[in-house]
């Protein structure tokens, strides 16, 4: 294969209006942590190499699965020769040895470790933790049911005290109270933490953690009680083994019961936890990091897009002009540059919501629950609505690679099938958006009766007979009001509504289901407007021709979002058809000039080609080559002449050719 460049992909380089490290150095806090970061996943991208790592796509699910543990055995103990503790470092080391591959051992630090220190006593850590940390218990996080997922209060596995013996009894009742779906469940965990109904002295006492070993630590059988293995084969997720897991009235000590928050006492007495929200902190901890995941999969797909769509040729602008580069068609630019903005939007909130989870997380160790609220409602919503937008991105960016993009070798589908579980794991996006929701509406209760809010959650403030004022040059702070008048005006009107039907008797419960369509526009409308605004602030940190540039895409950003948006914004006649049809000129004229610093911006991310994994979105465009290679590299193609040829095809073509010629005699007599 050629190593030169595509012309057309240097020349797009070439004609950047800024310099691409300077946001690189920005995604990565510097230029020496650029370099380290380009040491690590050089490293690991060498070493898998040479251990022979297969293809992903090319591996059957068995062998998806037994690579997966290899590569995950290999990230752990590079992490421990490096001697990696930066969580940044170990990040990148992680994206270039697992990149969109599902691992059977993800969520035993990112669920089963962290949430069990979340909600261990220190007793509790000081026994298992050292077990978990090297690996003898290995475990995932089990709450999800076959009949309940997001509801909590609805689940049916039962853990009943028995004083006399001290121990808790782990049973699944029904069908539907068998547990589904934790990831590394079916054959990697001896051990999980799991969610089920405290039950002592005949009180039920509401949803618990439980440590439970569910195999025995040295021969990996299930423990008896125990019924355990995998549900089969999914949308996507193949090395990923999630389970399912059906407890027989299986005991447990006391001890294993997760006691830092709430307790049972050996008589049974029911110790409560000062703040119910307390023992989910570890679901609060999981969606804030998805915002991180799913910001990397829009960025890994639309930096594909772009690049291919710098080399491909295709069609005439002019009759006889010859076939131009897809990207100067306006409606491959309509398609894919709001989508540079959504990865550029939804990396800065990752950051943001890491940063206040962190600061928040602080406080709670501190005794200070006063945040807990705002963190889990943010939390919820970015989940929900950055699960949302990036998982619609990448399905455009595939299909803006046109016939190409439905191919393995794209990469696409591999990140499309990584990206679609976030709308649904760790809390379904619209019980996550209702949740934010009851916090904006308590928030405006709290306006009407003249309480002090939240600063993030002044905007409920709105004033009704409020314009805008924008205008052509698209001046940050009209936009910015615009998202904040839109949000503030969709929450006022729904809470409004479910006072209303409240004092006319209706129960609270049915208000609440009437109105919950306008709930969740306003929980989308919440969380759009924390992303306009944390996007607009971090821009506004740059200087030179990357903030021109940076400010541009901003724009888009938030043009884009008021038109596919537009009836929320111009209800109340805030936005005007005048100012309407503005918007829609104004964002043919951004994607115009955005044009020359595409490859620029979607290059800054930094994703080194074995990351990508994609014939179209090579770092030098030789795209055609690798397509070829990739075919040729199918199992079908070991082999000439297939068996199935001989068996199948062989006999059918003869028994038609059989069928024909007596057709034929027939026909003549």
């Amino acid at each position: 294969m050629s190593t030169a460049v595509n012309p057309d992909l240097l020349q797009e380089r070439n004609r950047a209006t800024f310099d691409p490290s300077q946001l690189t150095y920005f995604l990565y806090d510097g230029a020496e942590k650029t370099k380290r970061k380009r040491y690590i996943q050089n490293l690991a991208i060498q070493e898998l190499s040479r251990m022979g790592m297969k293809q992903y796509a090319t591996l059957s699910r068995e062998e998806q699965y037994k690579q997966a543990l290899q590569k995950h055995a290999y990230y752990v103990q590079t992490q421990q020769r490096l001697g990696l503790t930066d969580p940044h470092e170990k990040e990148h080391l992680f994206q270039a040895v697992l990149p969109c591959e599902a691992s059977p051992l993800t969520l035993h630090k990112s669920a089963f470790v962290n949430t069990f220190a979340m909600l261990a006593s220190e007793e509790q850590k000081r026994k298992w933790l050292p077990l978990m940390k090297e690996f003898r218990m290995v475990g995932t996080y089990v709450q999800t049911e076959m009949g309940h997922g997001s509801f909590l209060r609805g689940l049916e596995t039962t853990a009943t005290y028995d004083p006399r013996t001290q121990e808790f009894v782990l049973h699944c009742p029904t069908i539907s109270s068998i547990k589904f779906w934790p990831g590394g469940l079916g054959k990697t965990s001896n051990s999980c933490v799991v969610m089920a109904q405290l039950i002592s002295n005949g009180q039920k006492l509401g949803m618990h953690s439980f440590l439970v070993q569910i195999r025995d630590l040295d021969t990996h059988q299930p423990l008896s009680g125990v019924t355990v293995g995998d549900i089969g084969n999914k949308f996507g997720y193949h090395g990923n083994d999630n389970g399912f897991l059906k407890l027989d009235n299986v005991r447990i000590p006391r001890e294993n019961m997760l006691m830092r928050h709430s307790q049972i006492l050996p008589d049974g007495t029911y110790v409560k936890p000062k703040n119910d929200r307390l023992m989910y902190g570890g679901m609060t901890s999981l969606r804030a990091g998805i915002v991180g995941v799913v910001s990397q999969r829009i960025s890994m797909a639309v930096t594909i897009a772009v690049r291919y769509s710098a080399v491909r040729r295709q069609s005439e602008i002019q009759p006889g002009g010859g076939e131009v580069q897809v990207l100067d068609f306006q409606t491959q630019q309509f398609r894919l540059f709001p989508q540079i903005a959504v990865a550029y939007a939804t990396t800065i909130a990752s950051r943001s919501i890491s940063d206040y989870y962190q600061r928040v997380s602080a406080q709670i160790e501190k005794g200070d629950l006063q945040e807990l609220p705002m963190l889990h409602a943010l939390s919820a919503g970015l989940k929900a609505y950055c699960g949302w937008i990036c998982m619609d991105g990448v399905e455009v960016c595939r299909l803006a690679c046109g016939g190409h993009g439905y191919s393995q070798a794209s990469g696409l589908p591999k990140i499309y099938v990584d990206t679609t579980p976030a709308c649904t794991y760790e809390g379904e996006n619209f019980v996550l958006m209702l949740q934010t929701a009851r916090y904006l509406i308590k928030c405006c209760r709290k306006v009407a009766e003249g309480e002090a809010l939240p600063e993030v959650m002044n905007f409920l403030k709105v004033n009704p007979g409020e314009k805008s004022r924008l205008d052509a040059q698209l001046f940050m702070p009209q936009l910015i009001q615009a998202y904040r008048h839109r949000a503030g005006r969709i929450a006022q009107e729904v809470s409004q509504k479910l006072q209303a039907a409240i004092s006319k008797g209706v129960n609270a419960g049915q208000a609440w289901n009437s109105n919950s369509v306008q709930l969740i526009n306003a929980g989308k409308a919440f969380s759009q407007l924390y992303l306009v605004q944390d996007f607009a602030q971090t821009v506004q940190s740059f200087g030179g021709k990357l903030r021109e540039v940076m400010e541009a895409l901003w724009r888009l950003f938030a043009v884009s979002g008021i038109l596919n948006a537009l009836g929320d914004f111009m209800l109340d006649g805030y936005i005007s058809s005048q100012q309407a049809a503005m918007l829609q000129q104004r964002l043919l004229d951004l994607l115009s000039e955005l044009r020359p610093n595409a490859v620029a911006l979607v290059d800054a991310f930094d994703f080194p080609d074995a990351v990508l994994d994609s014939a179209l979105g090579r770092w030098d465009g030789q795209v055609y080559e690798a397509l070829y290679d990739y075919s040729l590299r199918s199992k079908l193609n070991e082999k000439q002449v297939l068996d199935a040829y001989h068996k199948y095809q062989r006999p059918f073509m003869e028994s038609q050719w059989k069928q024909n010629k007596a057709a034929a005699l027939t026909s003549r007599l």
